[in-house]
């Protein structure tokens, strides 16, 4: 009896949401977006989504785009070898719909989720091939080229956007707490739970309490950490905190309610050099694309009005 229950476990192995965004190699947000469309079967058990191993193995066989298919869409392999390695660096779910679109044009893909600080210092060392960026300037009150500029002085690169998207507080249903603007975090009744160091999120809490006048010692919580958008929004509903700041589309996928304060623009940035020319010419041509872009309208929260324009270039 014994050996036949072993069996049964066996054969209904299963995986987390966590668990297999990691086989995968994508975000949980990605995950769960994949679930919420019914392309990736899961059930619940308690709190908690499962994905049976086997439905995991169909989605990936599903998925597959093999060279053959490729040719038969007419794609150009002369100057592409499907061993180059193009390494995207950033946490959000239209990053594996771009890598994805990379990987049909004949690339490797591979992806490191860092934070946007930490993602343009890899590639300044040489770590990475594509960058995403959200960077809040303070003083000038723009996104990313101030601080690509610093980090990257000396390197000839391209910035070209991806999407815009809003950001602001996640708060409980109802907003009890009645928080509304960057000073409300510095409330004696209020915790914030914070994201990671290096991450676009952090960036933007550090410069915006700087500019507000408000000490990190004045806001409760500030110290405690997450690493991802999703995490910051469960945290909020699971009471462990009364405020966070994330984007719009995580809030969707839990039960919190969204204070919009600032539109992000989130842009990708690639160095120029001449074995980048051929991913930098694929790259604009999927952006550009309405495949591309239809893809990324059809998740909630993202605005793809300016996807593929060339925000700056160096000579």
């Amino acid at each position: 009896m014994k050996e036949r229950g072993v069996r049964i476990m066996k054969e209904h192995r299963s995986y987390t949401t966590e668990e297999t965004a990691q086989l995968l190699r994508v975000s949980k947000l990605t995950v769960y977006d994949l679930i919420k469309k019914g392309q990736l079967p899961a059930y619940r058990v308690g709190r908690q989504n499962r994905i049976d191993a086997n439905d995991l193995e169909k989605y990936i066989t599903n998925s597959k785009s093999t060279s053959v298919d490729l040719l038969e869409r007419g794609e150009d392999f002369s100057a592409i070898q499907l061993t180059d390695k193009v390494i995207i660096s950033g946490q959000d779910v239209t990053l594996d719909i771009l890598a994805n679109s990379i990987e049909e044009k004949g690339f490797k893909s591979l992806r490191d989720y860092n934070g946007s600080l930490n993602s343009l210092i890899s590639m300044y060392n040489g770590k990475c091939t594509i960058v995403s960026s959200h960077l809040f300037d303070g003083d000038t009150k723009e996104y990313n080229l101030p601080f690509i500029k610093r980090i990257l002085t000396g390197h000839s690169y391209m910035v070209m956007n991806l999407v815009s998207r809003s950001a602001g507080f996640f708060v409980k249903p109802g907003n009890p707490k009645n928080i509304k603007t960057w000073e409300d975090l510095s409330k004696t009744n209020v915790t914030l739970i914070n994201r990671e160091k290096g991450s676009g999120a952090r960036v933007l809490v550090d410069e915006q309490i700087r500019i507000h006048n408000i000490s990190p010692k004045e806001i409760r919580g500030y110290e405690q950490e997450e690493k991802n958008h999703l995490s910051i929004a469960t945290a909020v509903a699971q009471g462990l905190a009364d405020v966070g700041v994330g984007i719009e589309k995580a809030s969707k996928m839990v039960d919190v309610d969204f204070i919009p304060l600032i539109k992000e623009q989130y842009d990708l940035v690639i160095m120029k050099s001449e074995e980048n020319r051929h991913l930098i010419k694929s790259l604009l041509t999927i952006l550009n694309s309405t495949d591309f872009k239809n893809k990324i309208q059809a998740i909630e929260g993202y605005d793809t009005s300016k996807t593929g324009s060339i925000v700056f270039e160096t000579d």
